[in-house]
């Protein structure tokens, strides 16, 4: 591979994000937040993009409270979430492992993940770790549903699922997730047995396409100038 494999991540979600008007990204996020970064450069600068915990590339002043009216008044067009457990029905865990509250793990907590989960219009699920014990049949927790019944009125959900592995698509209708592409020194097998859900593949699953030599030089260029104050260790580790 040509290019560092948090370079190829980044090249990978960033086309998701193409026609958003405002993009949010939340704390601790290197890889969406250069993502989101990648996608703005690419629109000139027409996108917006909000780092939580960036002054410099954050116009929110009261954080998660803007972020909340924003999104109930379709303002948000995209957001990032991840969890401890990720399921194929997309749910996801943000609370511990175990039969609640008795939880053998315990995480940071759901905070607002359902109300954005509902709301923002495109969710990317992302996780670096690709393994069966975050990739379950069935979390232990759901901090935020994938699926709604239909009588609930929802705009937003999960479009993608994208890992140090692999990239997943979501099918609401099915609610099951399909397998994109395989990373570039990863099988068909290496994916089946690291992941804990059953997906659907076509036939020939593609290797996931690696980042051109523009897109290189615009995340090594100005997409990592943009993050390096929020992200100095991440920044000076794949930037360097």
């Amino acid at each position: 591979m040509n290019c560092k494999p948090e370079e190829l991540l980044i090249s990978l979600i960033a086309p998701h994000l193409a026609d958003c008007r405002h993009i949010c990204v939340g704390v601790s996020s290197p890889i969406p937040g250069a993502a989101a970064q990648l996608a703005r450069c690419r629109s000139e600068d027409r996108t917006v993009v909000n780092l939580l915990g960036d002054f410099r590339h954050n116009s929110f002043t009261s954080g998660g409270q803007e972020i909340f009216d924003m999104a109930a008044q379709g303002r948000i067009d995209a957001f990032f979430l991840g969890g401890g457990q990720i399921d194929g029905q997309a749910n996801i865990n943000l609370v511990g492992t175990g039969d609640y509250p008795e939880t053998d793990v315990r995480w940071s907590g759901s905070f607002g993940s359902a109300y954005l989960y509902y709301l923002v219009p495109n969710v990317i699920l992302f996780r670096e770790e690709h393994s069966a014990r975050v990739l379950v049949p069935k979390v232990d927790f759901i901090s935020a549903p994938g699926l709604s019944p239909p009588e609930h009125y929802r705009v937003g959900g999960p479009k993608c699922l994208i890992t140090g592995k692999a990239e997943f698509s979501f099918d609401v209708k099915k609610g099951r997730f399909t397998l994109v592409s395989i990373h570039p020194g990863y099988t068909l097998d290496d994916i089946e047995s690291s992941t804990g859900f059953e997906f659907d593949k076509p036939d020939n699953v593609p290797v996931s396409a690696e980042p051109d030599a523009e897109t290189l030089a615009m995340i090594r260029g100005p997409v990592a100038e943009r993050i390096r104050g929020l992200y100095p260790v991440f920044a000076d580790k794949v930037f360097a």
